[in-house]
């Protein structure tokens, strides 16, 4: 599977790329080689970054069905202890 960006994505990351070289680098990019290093990133880096958000959701939702039980737990049978008087308990 490969990693899209939407058009507006696309364009502000080559944005931010072409920026990134001409505040840190002593030459800038220019907008084509901006767009070519960020399909470069997207396809051979991005997949590694997708990946670990994945495993970063799913331990998450794990995380949410083991606690599932407890938030939506219901004591059974509990209408005669509810009604017994405190003494009895």
């Amino acid at each position: 599977m490969s990693i899209e960006l939407n058009k507006e994505a696309r364009a502000a990351a080559i944005l931010s790329i072409e920026r990134y070289f001409r505040e840190n680098m002593d030459e800038p990019i220019g907008n084509i080689a901006a767009g070519g290093l960020l399909g470069f990133l997207l396809e051979e880096i991005g997949p590694s970054i997708y990946n670990q958000a994945v495993a970063d959701v799913q331990e998450r939702l794990q995380a949410r069905v083991a606690e599932l039980d407890i938030e939506v737990h219901e004591d059974e049978f509990s209408y005669w202890r509810r009604r017994e008087p405190k003494a009895r308990r």
